[in-house]
């Protein structure tokens, strides 16, 4: 059994270095630009550059990997994150950091759609759902452990930025030194929004909704921890809490939804994260651990609407359309995120930090309001005909090739077409490339 995941433990790997160098240097920018006083705005634009760099990514990305191959597609993504690790601990300028930022963006996207590829590749129907689970865990995980890392040195000094140079070098180890057979060429990733909308208003419109405000706490949570007198290492485990208590409530909340009216569950959860959004904004503490506690409770809700939403437009959806519903609404998530450090950058530069919760919360009404409404123009689907709710990774972690990875994708109707030779060794058992990506 160990011989048939290790492969997959090897690019896990290198999934664990990759993330752990975002979650560092996503959370080291804004606190080292709070720190030299940069702009509110600016600090927003490092949030719109970085979701814009990666749905640039999502469409380009493949075409490079089918031009030049897989590993060194990886290894340029890889690489340029190094470089843009390390220029921005050299370069403290808020204007290039914007456009560092949107750099990073692209290259994560590339990144993680080759990696999420390799995983799809190696993945079988019989552990398609263990490869999944365990591509979420090591998401969560180093992201956080990532992100925690600014705990232990000064975000003044150039040392953090070496280590998240550091991390996206590492990433490049576990692929550089496989045997394995380069995967099927990534497919071109389409939005038909017509179609999304279609199939499912409310998922449409909530995932724009739900990006609008987790890209304004992602981007902006670090700067109101700042703000608010909190400690670095506070500010980290706030970061990660949020998203860490969204991804545990995730699977009771979604199983709630599958015996009930998604949208009813959607409306709720999304009412009941404003309501925690405005009691920060109100009473607006001061104490780390008050802190900790809404917020964790602010997320343990907010980072449930997206999956909920996934599921909703996935029960009208037809089988053979799955990846592509899932992956438009993944792509206009990340629309959404373009949106909502700049409407957070706005209430904080005119208010007081807890406004960036007043932009979370208009975001999650919104939704809330649009999801009972639409109960009232469209039937439920049965509960018989739907599927159960499955979890989903960190929103900004993955990438339209990650649905693949769900046991639900149809993998074979999904590869794309002219596989250009392939840029790896063959196994060790001599087979061909070809011979080795077919089923044992």
């Amino acid at each position: 059994m160990l011989a048939t995941y290790r492969p997959i433990f090897s690019l896990l790997r290198g999934t664990a270095f990759l993330l752990a160098a975002s979650g560092l240097h996503g959370l080291l920018l804004p606190l080292r630009g709070q720190a030299e006083g940069f702009s509110t705005a600016s600090l927003g634009l490092f949030g719109t550059a970085w979701a814009g760099g990666f749905i640039a990514g999502c469409y380009f990305a493949p075409r490079l990997v089918r031009k030049v191959g897989h590993v060194r597609a990886f290894g340029a993504f890889a690489a340029s994150g190094a470089i843009i690790a390390l220029l921005t601990g050299l370069w403290i300028d808020e204007y290039v950091w914007i456009v560092l930022r949107a750099g990073t963006g692209f290259t994560m996207a590339g990144a993680f759609m080759i990696i999420e590829s390799w995983l799809n590749e190696k993945a079988t129907n019989e552990n398609r759902g263990t490869v999944f689970g365990l591509y979420m865990m090591v998401t969560y995980a180093s992201i956080m452990g990532g992100q925690m890392i600014v705990a232990f040195a000064d975000v003044n000094t150039a040392a953090l930025f070496m280590v998240a140079g550091i991390f996206f070098c590492a990433s490049l180890i576990p692929t550089a030194v496989s045997s394995a057979a380069t995967p099927k060429p990534l497919a071109d990733v389409t939005l038909d929004l017509r179609g999304l909308y279609s199939n499912s208003p409310v998922a449409a419109v909530g995932c724009v909704l739900v990006g609008v405000a987790n890209g304004a706490w992602g981007t902006l949570g670090a700067v109101y921890g700042a703000r608010v007198g909190i400690s670095t290492a506070e500010i980290a485990l706030m970061m990660s809490l949020v998203v860490v208590a969204g991804a545990v409530t995730q699977l009771p909340i979604g199983r709630v939804s599958d015996i009930t009216d998604r949208r009813y569950v959607l409306a709720a959860a999304a009412f009941g994260a404003a309501i925690f959004a405005l009691v920060l904004f109100f009473f607006a503490p001061r104490s780390g651990t008050a802190i900790l506690i809404l917020t964790a409770s602010y997320g343990s809700l907010a980072y449930t609407l997206y999956s909920i939403a996934v599921a909703h437009a996935n029960d009208h959806a037809s089988t053979e359309d799955f990846v592509k519903v899932s992956g438009g609404l993944l792509l206009l998530y990340g629309f959404g995120t373009m949106i909502g450090p700049l409407v957070g950058a706005f209430l904080m530069a005119r208010m007081r930090p807890e406004s960036l919760f007043l932009a979370t919360a208009a975001a999650h009404f919104v939704l809330a309001g649009y999801a009972m409404l639409r109960t009232r123009q469209r039937a439920a689907v049965p509960v018989e005909d739907r599927e159960a709710f499955k979890t989903l990774p960190a929103e900004r972690a993955v990438t339209p090739q990650a649905v693949l990875l769900d046991p639900r994708s149809d993998t074979d109707s999904h590869a794309a077409p002219d596989a250009p030779p392939t840029d790896m060794p063959s196994p060790d058992d001599g087979k061909s490339a070809d011979e080795a990506r077919q089923p044992d």
